[in-house]
């Protein structure tokens, strides 16, 4: 055991704490629904793009300022969005979230916007931003060849600009496309942000964003007298070859909820997550469970990869001018000065093998990224995959415990289920 106890209050660095928490709410301003909405449920993106503030040259966003400026309107989109019952929201806005290929994404996301609960407006923004993704790379491809990998360059591409005007494409920089900007898409996806840390006034905004986006490309699309295709989505690879562990057991489920209080790989900003990563696997949600999963198995060992190399200030999100500590970084044998990564050495050869199969072998599933970028149907997410990711993080959590492991499993290892026998023995490698 090489973590001490839990002292850490946010993974967010002092200024992009700033810029997601605060400088949105700086600005006190009473703006009219009616300016960003007409009756009909069009977007007036002129009251939008508005608000957007360049540097003196004209040419770069200016970030912080414009996040101050768009606070107002958010937070008059977001109560707007709670005074609408389920009915009224699917009838004005669902036409313009069909050209995202995942219509039926939108009433869960204004459920939870209505339920206030964190954990799953945090899971709303993460999909929203996968799912925009994919679907504003379908429309890249109208007049683009290759998609980029890469959202903020795809967000910065002159093929977006040609449909939507750079005045919009900027607005999204400002959400998701730039480490200068909210970055909401990264501070997420990466496990950086806890619950309370996200606005739910920016999820509300970019939900009506979204529709905004399908108006626009309706008009578009009639002008150029074109018709939007969508890329089918992929099939994991080799997911069979991969499986280590027996399948979760609501056995199992009970251990992840006692180890969760008595583990210091389980950041307790972030217990909010687990307990809705349990609730999602529960109810057969598995790509909504693997989803947050995967950012809290890049939180706990992200916290792991700090401590083996001597270097906590990279536990927290780095400035725009310099990179995360991401998964690229935890599972490489090298540190950027060239010096070993201790994070291997610690763990052992089976669990790094292990992520490395399932994260980045080319030849294997890389969750991660194909469903960050939007590339999977969340309908037809496997099982295993979501067992065999929940039950290693159990693994790492009962490693660095703080109690012995048969005591967090309260019974004899020998006596427990397969699943049980196999984390002990590997938690104690």
């Amino acid at each position: 055991q090489i973590l001490k106890e839990d002292p850490i209050t946010t993974c967010l660095s002092p200024s992009v704490y700033d810029m997601i928490c605060n400088l949105g709410f700086e600005v006190r301003e009473n703006c009219d629904i009616n300016s960003i909405i007409t009756q009909n449920g069009e977007i007036c993106w002129k009251t939008i793009t508005s608000r957007v503030s360049y540097a003196e040259s004209g040419q770069s966003l200016d970030y912080q300022r414009s996040v101050r400026l768009l606070g107002p309107v958010c937070e008059t989109i977001h109560l707007h969005i709670l005074s609408l019952t389920s009915g009224q929201f699917e009838f004005q806005y669902s036409p313009w979230f069909q050209w995202t290929n995942f219509p039926e994404l939108f009433p869960e996301i204004f459920d939870s916007l209505k339920s206030l609960y964190s954990p799953a407006i945090s899971l709303s923004v993460m999909k929203l931003a996968s799912c925009l993704e994919r679907a504003l790379g379908d429309v890249f491809l109208l007049t683009g060849k290759e998609c980029p990998f890469l959202l903020r360059d795809l967000l910065a591409s002159e093929e977006l600009a040609g449909v939507f005007g750079h005045s919009v494409m900027d607005i999204l920089k400002i959400f998701i496309g730039s480490p200068c900007g909210l970055n909401l898409r990264n501070i997420l996806w990466h496990g950086f942000a806890s619950p309370h840390e996200v606005p739910p006034k920016y999820c509300s905004a970019m939900l009506l964003l979204t529709a905004g986006l399908g108006q626009l490309l309706k008009r578009y699309l009639q002008h150029m007298k074109v018709t939007l295709a969508h890329r089918p989505f992929i099939t994991l690879k080799n997911l069979e070859d991969l499986i280590v562990f027996p399948g979760v057991t609501y056995e199992v489920l009970s251990v992840l909820e006692k180890v969760m209080t008595k583990s210091t790989f389980m950041l307790k900003i972030m217990i909010p997550y687990w307990e809705m990563i349990m609730s999602k696997f529960k109810s057969h949600r598995f790509a909504d469970c693997t989803v947050l999963l995967l950012s809290q198995l890049e939180t706990g060992l992200r916290r792991v990869f700090t401590v083996a190399n001597k270097c906590p200030d990279r536990l927290l999100t780095a400035e725009s001018t310099t990179l995360y500590t991401t998964f690229d970084e935890i599972l490489a044998k090298h540190l950027n000065d060239g010096s070993v990564n201790q994070l291997p050495l610690l763990l052992g050869e089976p669990a790094m093998e292990f992520l490395w199969d399932f994260l980045n072998h080319q030849e294997g599933p890389r969750i991660r990224d194909h469903l960050s970028h939007g590339e999977i149907n969340f309908h037809e997410f496997p099982k295993d995959a979501a067992s065999q990711l929940l039950t290693f993080s159990l693994v790492l959590s009962l490693r660095f415990a703080k109690e012995d492991v048969s005591s967090v499993l309260k019974v004899p290892v020998q006596e427990g289920c397969p699943t049980i026998r196999s984390m002990a023995c590997l938690s104690s490698v």
